[in-house]
Protein backbone atom coordinates (compact mmCIF):
# COMPACT_ATOMS: atom_id res chain seq x y z
CA UNK A 1 0.00 0.00 0.00
CA UNK A 2 1.23 3.50 -0.73
CA UNK A 3 0.53 7.35 -0.41
CA UNK A 4 0.64 9.85 -3.25
CA UNK A 5 0.79 13.10 -2.17
CA UNK A 6 0.74 16.21 -4.39
CA UNK A 7 1.29 19.94 -3.25
CA UNK A 8 -0.72 21.79 -5.59
CA UNK A 9 -1.26 25.45 -5.34
CA UNK A 10 -4.66 25.67 -4.93
CA UNK A 11 -4.42 22.24 -2.06
CA UNK A 12 -2.84 19.26 -1.15
CA UNK A 13 -4.08 15.58 -2.67
CA UNK A 14 -3.48 13.20 -1.32
CA UNK A 15 -4.40 9.38 -2.67
CA UNK A 16 -4.14 5.80 -1.27
CA UNK A 17 -3.06 2.87 -4.07
CA UNK A 18 -3.11 -0.69 -3.28
CA UNK A 19 -0.80 -2.90 -4.69
CA UNK A 20 -2.90 -3.95 -7.33
CA UNK A 21 -2.81 -0.04 -8.12
CA UNK A 22 -6.27 0.42 -7.35
CA UNK A 23 -7.42 4.24 -5.67
CA UNK A 24 -8.58 3.20 -2.65
CA UNK A 25 -9.12 6.26 -1.45
CA UNK A 26 -8.60 10.61 -1.82
CA UNK A 27 -9.05 13.39 0.08
CA UNK A 28 -8.27 17.09 -0.18
CA UNK A 29 -7.46 19.63 1.93
CA UNK A 30 -7.20 23.57 0.67
CA UNK A 31 -4.31 26.02 0.78
CA UNK A 32 -4.49 29.58 0.22
CA UNK A 33 -2.59 32.36 -2.01
CA UNK A 34 -1.54 35.85 -0.88
CA UNK A 35 -0.94 38.63 -3.31
CA UNK A 36 0.42 41.32 -1.62
CA UNK A 37 1.45 43.32 -4.57
CA UNK A 38 0.58 43.09 -8.00
CA UNK A 39 2.72 40.05 -9.79
CA UNK A 40 3.17 38.31 -6.50
CA UNK A 41 1.94 35.00 -5.47
CA UNK A 42 2.99 33.55 -1.93
CA UNK A 43 2.17 30.79 0.27
CA UNK A 44 3.51 29.88 3.82
CA UNK A 45 5.04 26.99 4.04
CA UNK A 46 3.84 25.48 7.38
CA UNK A 47 0.13 26.07 5.47
CA UNK A 48 1.16 23.23 3.37
CA UNK A 49 2.40 20.85 6.30
CA UNK A 50 -1.06 21.53 7.92
CA UNK A 51 -2.84 20.91 5.03
CA UNK A 52 -0.86 18.03 4.46
CA UNK A 53 -1.69 16.38 8.37
CA UNK A 54 -5.24 17.07 7.63
CA UNK A 55 -5.62 15.42 4.29
CA UNK A 56 -3.54 12.40 5.52
CA UNK A 57 -6.03 12.39 8.69
CA UNK A 58 -9.31 12.41 6.60
CA UNK A 59 -7.54 9.26 4.68
CA UNK A 60 -6.85 7.77 7.59
CA UNK A 61 -10.45 8.24 9.43
CA UNK A 62 -12.19 7.15 5.68
CA UNK A 63 -9.58 4.20 5.39
CA UNK A 64 -8.00 3.01 9.04
CA UNK A 65 -6.95 -1.10 7.88
CA UNK A 66 -5.42 0.06 4.36
CA UNK A 67 -3.43 3.08 5.88
CA UNK A 68 -2.00 1.14 8.61
CA UNK A 69 -0.71 -1.39 5.80
CA UNK A 70 1.25 1.84 4.08
CA UNK A 71 5.12 0.80 3.26
CA UNK A 72 5.84 4.15 0.59
CA UNK A 73 5.01 7.37 0.49
CA UNK A 74 5.64 9.43 -2.65
CA UNK A 75 5.62 13.32 -3.55
CA UNK A 76 4.74 15.38 -5.85
CA UNK A 77 4.32 19.49 -6.21
CA UNK A 78 3.73 22.71 -7.81
CA UNK A 79 7.31 23.48 -9.05
CA UNK A 80 9.72 26.13 -9.01
CA UNK A 81 8.89 27.55 -5.63
CA UNK A 82 11.46 29.34 -3.72
CA UNK A 83 11.31 28.60 0.27
CA UNK A 84 14.22 29.97 2.42
CA UNK A 85 15.31 28.41 5.28
CA UNK A 86 18.12 29.49 7.94
CA UNK A 87 20.49 27.25 9.33
CA UNK A 88 17.99 25.51 11.94
CA UNK A 89 15.89 24.69 8.99
CA UNK A 90 13.44 27.70 10.10
CA UNK A 91 10.84 29.70 7.15
CA UNK A 92 12.62 32.74 6.68
CA UNK A 93 9.83 34.29 4.86
CA UNK A 94 6.50 33.04 2.69
CA UNK A 95 7.69 31.21 -0.22
CA UNK A 96 7.87 32.89 -3.28
CA UNK A 97 5.72 30.71 -5.98
CA UNK A 98 5.91 29.47 -9.53
CA UNK A 99 2.90 32.08 -10.94
CA UNK A 100 4.90 34.95 -9.27
CA UNK A 101 6.02 37.68 -11.54
CA UNK A 102 8.00 39.76 -9.91
CA UNK A 103 12.00 38.64 -10.77
CA UNK A 104 11.60 39.75 -14.88
CA UNK A 105 14.70 41.88 -14.20
CA UNK A 106 16.35 39.30 -12.53
CA UNK A 107 15.93 37.06 -15.36
CA UNK A 108 18.21 39.05 -17.69
CA UNK A 109 20.97 39.72 -14.92
CA UNK A 110 20.79 35.89 -14.50
CA UNK A 111 21.88 34.99 -18.08
CA UNK A 112 24.45 38.29 -18.11
CA UNK A 113 26.22 36.67 -15.47
CA UNK A 114 25.99 33.11 -16.89
CA UNK A 115 26.01 32.94 -20.41
CA UNK A 116 26.23 29.40 -20.55
CA UNK A 117 22.74 29.05 -18.63
CA UNK A 118 20.45 27.76 -21.54
CA UNK A 119 23.19 25.11 -22.92
CA UNK A 120 23.78 23.87 -19.07
CA UNK A 121 19.84 24.17 -18.11
CA UNK A 122 18.06 23.80 -21.59
CA UNK A 123 15.73 26.82 -20.72
CA UNK A 124 15.39 30.27 -20.89
CA UNK A 125 15.01 32.03 -17.41
CA UNK A 126 11.71 33.02 -16.70
CA UNK A 127 10.51 34.81 -13.88
CA UNK A 128 8.41 31.56 -12.90
CA UNK A 129 11.86 29.51 -12.16
CA UNK A 130 13.71 29.52 -8.70
CA UNK A 131 16.89 30.91 -9.30
CA UNK A 132 15.76 34.75 -10.60
CA UNK A 133 13.38 34.90 -7.26
CA UNK A 134 17.20 34.42 -5.35
CA UNK A 135 18.10 37.56 -7.07
CA UNK A 136 15.12 39.43 -6.49
CA UNK A 137 15.99 38.36 -2.58
CA UNK A 138 19.02 39.54 -2.74
CA UNK A 139 18.45 42.54 -3.79
CA UNK A 140 15.36 43.70 -1.64
CA UNK A 141 15.52 41.34 0.65
CA UNK A 142 19.41 41.50 1.66
CA UNK A 143 18.83 40.37 5.36
CA UNK A 144 16.71 37.21 4.81
CA UNK A 145 19.42 36.50 1.94
CA UNK A 146 22.37 36.83 4.26
CA UNK A 147 20.61 34.26 6.75
CA UNK A 148 19.17 31.81 3.81
CA UNK A 149 20.74 28.63 5.01
CA UNK A 150 18.98 26.36 2.50
CA UNK A 151 16.56 26.93 -0.41
CA UNK A 152 13.93 24.17 -0.88
CA UNK A 153 11.21 23.06 -3.56
CA UNK A 154 7.67 23.41 -1.93
CA UNK A 155 7.19 19.23 -2.38
CA UNK A 156 10.59 19.17 -0.16
CA UNK A 157 9.61 21.25 2.51
CA UNK A 158 7.22 18.74 3.21
CA UNK A 159 9.99 15.82 2.90
CA UNK A 160 12.04 17.84 5.31
CA UNK A 161 9.19 17.81 7.88
CA UNK A 162 8.46 14.10 7.21
CA UNK A 163 12.06 12.72 7.25
CA UNK A 164 14.20 15.00 8.40
CA UNK A 165 16.39 15.02 5.25
CA UNK A 166 16.88 17.85 2.94
CA UNK A 167 16.40 16.06 -0.66
CA UNK A 168 14.98 16.50 -4.15
CA UNK A 169 14.64 14.90 -7.21
CA UNK A 170 15.76 15.67 -10.94
CA UNK A 171 12.49 16.32 -12.04
CA UNK A 172 11.63 19.22 -9.80
CA UNK A 173 15.30 20.61 -9.68
CA UNK A 174 15.44 20.83 -13.27
CA UNK A 175 12.69 23.72 -12.93
CA UNK A 176 15.32 25.84 -10.87
CA UNK A 177 18.07 26.85 -13.11
CA UNK A 178 20.63 25.94 -10.50
CA UNK A 179 20.64 21.97 -12.43
CA UNK A 180 22.61 20.89 -14.81
CA UNK A 181 20.22 19.08 -16.65
CA UNK A 182 22.19 16.95 -19.04
CA UNK A 183 24.28 15.71 -16.32
CA UNK A 184 21.67 15.39 -13.52
CA UNK A 185 23.65 17.36 -10.80
CA UNK A 186 23.62 21.24 -9.55
CA UNK A 187 26.13 23.46 -11.71
CA UNK A 188 28.38 25.47 -10.02
CA UNK A 189 28.28 28.02 -12.61
CA UNK A 190 25.11 28.60 -11.95
CA UNK A 191 24.96 28.66 -8.12
CA UNK A 192 27.85 31.54 -8.24
CA UNK A 193 25.61 33.62 -10.55
CA UNK A 194 23.17 34.10 -7.64
CA UNK A 195 25.88 33.62 -5.16
CA UNK A 196 24.81 30.68 -4.12
CA UNK A 197 27.05 27.36 -3.13
CA UNK A 198 25.86 23.44 -2.89
CA UNK A 199 25.56 23.52 0.75
CA UNK A 200 22.25 25.58 0.09
CA UNK A 201 20.96 22.94 -1.96
CA UNK A 202 19.51 19.72 -1.32
CA UNK A 203 20.78 16.16 -1.99
CA UNK A 204 19.67 14.80 -5.27
CA UNK A 205 18.26 11.31 -6.12
CA UNK A 206 16.42 10.42 -8.63
CA UNK A 207 12.19 10.04 -8.63
CA UNK A 208 12.02 6.52 -8.26
CA UNK A 209 14.78 5.85 -5.64
CA UNK A 210 14.03 6.37 -1.95
CA UNK A 211 15.10 9.70 -0.30
CA UNK A 212 14.35 8.20 3.63
CA UNK A 213 12.00 7.23 5.81
CA UNK A 214 9.64 9.16 7.97
CA UNK A 215 10.99 9.28 11.13
CA UNK A 216 9.18 8.13 14.26
CA UNK A 217 7.52 11.12 15.73
CA UNK A 218 6.26 12.15 12.59
CA UNK A 219 5.03 8.84 12.17
CA UNK A 220 3.39 8.82 15.14
CA UNK A 221 1.65 12.01 14.77
CA UNK A 222 0.25 10.50 10.96
CA UNK A 223 -0.80 7.24 12.14
CA UNK A 224 1.35 5.44 9.68
CA UNK A 225 3.60 2.83 10.41
CA UNK A 226 7.17 2.73 11.11
CA UNK A 227 10.29 2.89 8.61
CA UNK A 228 7.75 4.10 5.53
CA UNK A 229 10.10 4.98 2.68
CA UNK A 230 9.78 8.19 1.20
CA UNK A 231 10.57 8.05 -3.00
CA UNK A 232 12.67 10.99 -4.56
CA UNK A 233 8.81 12.06 -5.67
CA UNK A 234 8.81 14.61 -9.04
CA UNK A 235 7.30 17.64 -10.07
CA UNK A 236 4.10 17.89 -10.78
CA UNK A 237 4.03 17.19 -15.16
CA UNK A 238 6.67 14.50 -14.64
CA UNK A 239 4.24 13.14 -11.47
CA UNK A 240 1.40 12.98 -13.68
CA UNK A 241 3.66 11.82 -16.86
CA UNK A 242 4.47 8.32 -14.03
CA UNK A 243 0.54 8.29 -13.35
CA UNK A 244 -0.94 7.73 -16.74
CA UNK A 245 2.03 5.89 -18.39
CA UNK A 246 4.23 8.21 -20.04
CA UNK A 247 7.33 6.98 -19.39
CA UNK A 248 9.10 5.60 -22.11
CA UNK A 249 10.55 7.96 -24.61
CA UNK A 250 7.96 8.78 -27.48
CA UNK A 251 5.46 8.43 -24.86
CA UNK A 252 3.55 11.49 -24.30
CA UNK A 253 0.02 13.50 -23.05
CA UNK A 254 -1.78 16.89 -23.78
CA UNK A 255 -2.91 18.25 -20.85
CA UNK A 256 -6.11 20.77 -22.12
CA UNK A 257 -6.67 22.19 -18.39
CA UNK A 258 -6.81 25.85 -17.55
CA UNK A 259 -3.49 25.90 -19.03
CA UNK A 260 -1.88 23.39 -21.38
CA UNK A 261 0.33 21.82 -21.80
CA UNK A 262 2.20 19.01 -24.30
CA UNK A 263 4.94 16.75 -22.85
CA UNK A 264 6.77 13.81 -24.36
CA UNK A 265 9.39 11.67 -22.65
CA UNK A 266 12.60 11.70 -24.51
CA UNK A 267 16.07 9.13 -23.99
CA UNK A 268 18.23 12.20 -23.81
CA UNK A 269 18.32 15.66 -22.85
CA UNK A 270 16.96 17.72 -25.72
CA UNK A 271 16.89 21.53 -25.49
CA UNK A 272 14.58 24.20 -27.28
CA UNK A 273 15.34 27.01 -25.81
CA UNK A 274 14.38 29.25 -28.47
CA UNK A 275 11.35 28.22 -28.95
CA UNK A 276 10.58 28.62 -25.45
CA UNK A 277 10.63 24.77 -24.68
CA UNK A 278 11.49 22.95 -21.29
CA UNK A 279 13.83 20.74 -21.08
CA UNK A 280 14.11 18.91 -18.03
CA UNK A 281 14.89 15.40 -16.32
CA UNK A 282 12.37 13.01 -16.08
CA UNK A 283 10.93 10.87 -12.77
CA UNK A 284 13.06 7.72 -13.96
CA UNK A 285 16.96 7.41 -14.35
CA UNK A 286 18.06 7.92 -17.61
CA UNK A 287 14.90 9.65 -18.64
CA UNK A 288 14.54 13.45 -19.50
CA UNK A 289 11.56 15.32 -21.34
CA UNK A 290 10.79 18.06 -23.28
CA UNK A 291 7.32 19.98 -22.45
CA UNK A 292 5.63 22.92 -24.18
CA UNK A 293 3.34 25.84 -22.24
CA UNK A 294 0.57 27.46 -23.40
CA UNK A 295 -0.88 29.80 -20.74
CA UNK A 296 -4.37 29.70 -21.92
CA UNK A 297 -5.91 26.75 -22.86
CA UNK A 298 -9.18 25.55 -21.76
CA UNK A 299 -9.64 28.86 -20.29
CA UNK A 300 -10.27 30.09 -23.21
CA UNK A 301 -13.76 28.86 -23.72
CA UNK A 302 -14.62 29.70 -19.87
CA UNK A 303 -13.60 33.17 -21.09
CA UNK A 304 -16.43 33.03 -23.97
CA UNK A 305 -19.07 31.42 -22.11
CA UNK A 306 -19.27 34.92 -19.69
CA UNK A 307 -18.33 37.34 -22.51
CA UNK A 308 -21.89 35.79 -24.49
CA UNK A 309 -23.79 34.82 -21.36
CA UNK A 310 -23.81 31.00 -22.33
CA UNK A 311 -25.27 28.77 -20.06
CA UNK A 312 -21.87 26.41 -20.13
CA UNK A 313 -19.27 25.74 -21.81
CA UNK A 314 -20.65 22.83 -23.13
CA UNK A 315 -23.49 24.63 -24.97
CA UNK A 316 -21.00 26.56 -26.79
CA UNK A 317 -19.48 23.49 -28.35
CA UNK A 318 -22.88 22.07 -29.07
CA UNK A 319 -23.77 25.20 -31.18
CA UNK A 320 -20.13 25.06 -32.79
CA UNK A 321 -20.98 21.41 -33.34
CA UNK A 322 -24.08 23.01 -35.70
CA UNK A 323 -22.93 24.87 -37.89
CA UNK A 324 -22.77 23.48 -41.70
CA UNK A 325 -19.77 21.63 -43.15
CA UNK A 326 -17.66 24.44 -44.23
CA UNK A 327 -18.94 27.80 -42.62
CA UNK A 328 -16.69 30.01 -42.55
CA UNK A 329 -15.50 30.98 -39.08
CA UNK A 330 -12.84 33.85 -37.90
CA UNK A 331 -9.49 32.91 -36.57
CA UNK A 332 -8.70 33.27 -33.15
CA UNK A 333 -5.14 34.16 -31.06
CA UNK A 334 -5.63 32.64 -27.85
CA UNK A 335 -3.26 34.69 -25.62
CA UNK A 336 -5.37 35.97 -22.81
CA UNK A 337 -2.23 35.98 -20.53
CA UNK A 338 0.22 36.32 -22.53
CA UNK A 339 2.15 33.43 -23.94
CA UNK A 340 5.34 30.90 -23.13
CA UNK A 341 5.60 28.18 -26.27
CA UNK A 342 6.81 29.33 -28.45
CA UNK A 343 6.74 33.18 -28.29
CA UNK A 344 7.90 33.78 -24.70
CA UNK A 345 5.66 36.82 -24.84
CA UNK A 346 4.07 38.31 -22.16
CA UNK A 347 2.93 41.32 -24.12
CA UNK A 348 0.77 38.74 -26.51
CA UNK A 349 -2.90 39.39 -26.06
CA UNK A 350 -6.25 37.50 -27.74
CA UNK A 351 -7.84 38.17 -30.71
CA UNK A 352 -10.54 37.54 -33.05
CA UNK A 353 -9.85 38.38 -36.84
CA UNK A 354 -12.03 38.34 -39.82
CA UNK A 355 -15.51 39.08 -38.15
CA UNK A 356 -18.95 39.79 -40.03
CA UNK A 357 -22.15 40.55 -39.48
CA UNK A 358 -23.17 36.65 -40.58
CA UNK A 359 -20.77 35.24 -37.39
CA UNK A 360 -22.52 34.13 -33.95
CA UNK A 361 -21.84 32.80 -31.11
CA UNK A 362 -21.35 29.27 -32.72
CA UNK A 363 -18.87 30.75 -34.88
CA UNK A 364 -17.07 32.25 -32.21
CA UNK A 365 -16.85 29.29 -30.00
CA UNK A 366 -15.92 27.12 -32.98
CA UNK A 367 -13.04 29.53 -33.73
CA UNK A 368 -11.69 29.14 -30.08
CA UNK A 369 -11.98 25.13 -30.53
CA UNK A 370 -9.74 26.16 -33.36
CA UNK A 371 -7.60 28.60 -31.95
CA UNK A 372 -6.34 26.83 -29.05
CA UNK A 373 -6.04 23.78 -30.86
CA UNK A 374 -3.18 25.77 -33.34
CA UNK A 375 -1.22 27.16 -30.24
CA UNK A 376 -1.02 23.64 -29.18
CA UNK A 377 0.30 22.64 -32.83
CA UNK A 378 2.96 25.49 -32.45
CA UNK A 379 4.21 23.80 -29.26
CA UNK A 380 3.76 20.40 -31.48
CA UNK A 381 6.18 21.91 -34.01
CA UNK A 382 8.75 23.52 -31.72
CA UNK A 383 8.66 19.59 -29.86
CA UNK A 384 9.91 18.12 -33.29
CA UNK A 385 12.14 21.27 -34.21
CA UNK A 386 14.12 20.12 -30.94
CA UNK A 387 14.63 16.50 -31.40
CA UNK A 388 11.43 14.96 -29.93
CA UNK A 389 9.80 11.95 -30.91
CA UNK A 390 6.21 11.27 -30.30
CA UNK A 391 4.48 7.93 -30.47
CA UNK A 392 1.70 7.93 -28.57
CA UNK A 393 -0.64 10.69 -27.04
CA UNK A 394 -2.97 10.35 -24.14
CA UNK A 395 -4.85 13.63 -23.42
CA UNK A 396 -6.29 15.10 -20.08
CA UNK A 397 -7.18 17.59 -18.38
CA UNK A 398 -11.10 19.25 -17.87
CA UNK A 399 -10.98 20.47 -21.42
CA UNK A 400 -10.58 16.81 -22.67
CA UNK A 401 -13.83 15.41 -21.67
CA UNK A 402 -14.98 17.29 -24.81
CA UNK A 403 -15.25 15.15 -27.51
CA UNK A 404 -15.90 17.14 -30.12
CA UNK A 405 -13.04 19.55 -28.97
CA UNK A 406 -10.85 16.17 -28.81
CA UNK A 407 -11.34 15.84 -32.04
CA UNK A 408 -10.46 19.26 -33.39
CA UNK A 409 -7.60 18.43 -31.63
CA UNK A 410 -6.76 15.20 -33.66
CA UNK A 411 -7.83 17.19 -36.77
CA UNK A 412 -5.31 20.01 -36.16
CA UNK A 413 -2.24 18.17 -35.13
CA UNK A 414 -2.54 15.08 -38.03
CA UNK A 415 -1.89 13.04 -34.71
CA UNK A 416 -4.29 10.06 -32.93
CA UNK A 417 -5.15 11.11 -29.50
CA UNK A 418 -6.01 8.46 -26.56
CA UNK A 419 -8.33 9.46 -23.62
CA UNK A 420 -7.58 6.89 -20.83
CA UNK A 421 -9.22 5.96 -17.64
CA UNK A 422 -8.23 7.33 -13.98
CA UNK A 423 -6.67 10.33 -15.83
CA UNK A 424 -7.67 12.54 -13.54
CA UNK A 425 -5.88 11.74 -10.35
CA UNK A 426 -2.84 12.41 -12.11
CA UNK A 427 -0.08 13.60 -9.83
CA UNK A 428 -1.11 12.31 -6.94
CA UNK A 429 -1.32 8.59 -8.48
CA UNK A 430 2.54 9.22 -10.19
CA UNK A 431 3.97 9.90 -6.86
CA UNK A 432 2.16 6.89 -5.32
CA UNK A 433 3.72 5.04 -7.95
CA UNK A 434 6.74 6.49 -7.60
CA UNK A 435 6.75 5.24 -3.91
CA UNK A 436 6.04 2.05 -5.30
CA UNK A 437 9.17 1.79 -7.03
CA UNK A 438 11.31 3.42 -4.45
CA UNK A 439 10.37 0.48 -1.83
CA UNK A 440 10.23 -2.71 -4.36
CA UNK A 441 13.03 -1.85 -7.04
CA UNK A 442 10.29 -3.13 -9.79
CA UNK A 443 10.83 -2.14 -13.34
CA UNK A 444 9.24 1.03 -14.33
CA UNK A 445 7.59 -0.36 -17.23
CA UNK A 446 5.59 -2.97 -14.89
CA UNK A 447 4.70 -0.03 -12.77
CA UNK A 448 4.21 3.11 -14.83
CA UNK A 449 1.51 1.67 -17.29
CA UNK A 450 -1.53 3.38 -19.07
CA UNK A 451 -4.57 3.34 -17.42
CA UNK A 452 -7.35 1.36 -20.16
CA UNK A 453 -8.06 3.11 -22.84
CA UNK A 454 -11.35 4.79 -23.24
CA UNK A 455 -11.91 5.51 -26.64
CA UNK A 456 -9.53 7.30 -29.28
CA UNK A 457 -9.76 10.45 -31.88
CA UNK A 458 -8.47 9.92 -35.28
CA UNK A 459 -7.45 12.87 -37.49
CA UNK A 460 -9.46 12.76 -40.43
CA UNK A 461 -7.19 14.06 -43.93
CA UNK A 462 -9.48 16.66 -45.16
CA UNK A 463 -10.06 18.36 -42.06
CA UNK A 464 -6.28 18.22 -41.54
CA UNK A 465 -5.52 19.77 -44.62
CA UNK A 466 -8.00 22.50 -44.15
CA UNK A 467 -6.69 23.40 -40.71
CA UNK A 468 -3.19 23.51 -41.69
CA UNK A 469 -4.21 26.36 -43.96
CA UNK A 470 -6.08 28.21 -41.57
CA UNK A 471 -2.91 27.17 -39.16
CA UNK A 472 -0.40 29.78 -41.46
CA UNK A 473 -2.74 32.52 -41.40
CA UNK A 474 -2.97 31.89 -37.67
CA UNK A 475 0.97 32.20 -37.53
CA UNK A 476 0.99 34.50 -40.19
CA UNK A 477 -1.73 36.69 -37.91
CA UNK A 478 0.67 36.86 -34.67
CA UNK A 479 3.51 37.74 -36.79
CA UNK A 480 1.75 40.97 -37.96
CA UNK A 481 0.45 42.07 -34.86
CA UNK A 482 3.35 41.05 -32.29
CA UNK A 483 4.66 45.12 -32.29
CA UNK A 484 1.31 46.34 -31.93
CA UNK A 485 0.46 43.73 -28.80
CA UNK A 486 3.63 45.24 -27.30
CA UNK A 487 2.55 49.00 -27.24
CA UNK A 488 -0.99 47.75 -25.92
CA UNK A 489 -1.12 48.04 -21.96
CA UNK A 490 -3.25 44.77 -20.56
CA UNK A 491 -6.63 45.61 -19.13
Amino acid sequence: MDIGIDLGTSEVKVVLVDDAQRVVGQAHSAVLISRLQPLWSEQNPHDWWAATVDALAQLRVAHPQAFAAVRGLGLSGQMHGATLLDANNNVLRPAILWNDGRSHAQCAELEQRAPDSRRITGNIAMPGFTAPKLLWVEQHEPEIFARTARVLLPKDYLRLRLTGEAVSDMSDSAGTLWLDVAKREWSNAMLDATHLKRSHMPRLVEGSEASGTVLPKVAAQLGLPANVIVAGGAGDNAASAAGIGVAAPGTAFLSLGTSGVFFVANAAFSPNPARAVHAFCHAFPGTWHQMTVMLTAASALRWLRNATNAESEAQLVAEAQALPEGTAVPIFLPYLSGERTPHNDPHASGVFFGLTHDHGRGHLAQAVLEGVAFAFLDGQQALLDGGARIDTVTLVGGGSRSAPWAQVLADTLARTLDRRSGADVGAALGAARLARLARTNERVADVCTAPPMLDSFTPRTARTDLLAGRHRQFQRLYGALKSEMALTPPG
